[in-house]
């Protein structure tokens, strides 16, 4: 078990080729659905939300921003640094469907991204 969640670790901190062509590392995330919304909800502890940006580009939910070391540690010997710094960045498809209400907010070091589902139209 142990050897599983170090290989999950290294596959979720790992850097990627990112959407923007430069260097980044993807955060962990769930996706979350009912009948009436979905959630997402990525990982991203010590990372400030105005550090963050989130946007739909045609079916998937784009989460980007970066987590830099605190100014007081600048001049700090590292003894071990497992969090990743630097720019993150996350594609993530969405069910399909469509979105009318889209809320975003921070809880417990983690982005919430709440989209309700939009009433099918009629007629």
């Amino acid at each position: 078990m142990l050897a599983r969640a170090e290989r999950m670790h290294r596959q979720f901190f790992q850097p990627v080729r990112s959407f923007s062509r430069q260097p980044a590392w993807e955060p962990p995330a769930d996706v979350l659905e009912n009948e009436r919304e979905v959630l997402v909800v990525v990982a991203l502890p010590g990372v400030k939300p105005d550090q963050v940006e989130a946007a739909i580009d045609g079916g998937d939910l784009i989460v980007s921003g970066a987590r830099t070391l605190p100014a007081e540690l600048g001049s700090a010997v590292i003894h071990r640094l497992e969090l990743p710094q630097g720019r993150f960045e996350r594609r993530l498809a969405l069910p399909a469907g469509r979105y009318s209400n889209v809320r975003r907010t921070f809880a417990d070091g983690c982005l919430l991204v709440l989209l309700s589902k939009a009433e099918p139209s009629r007629g």
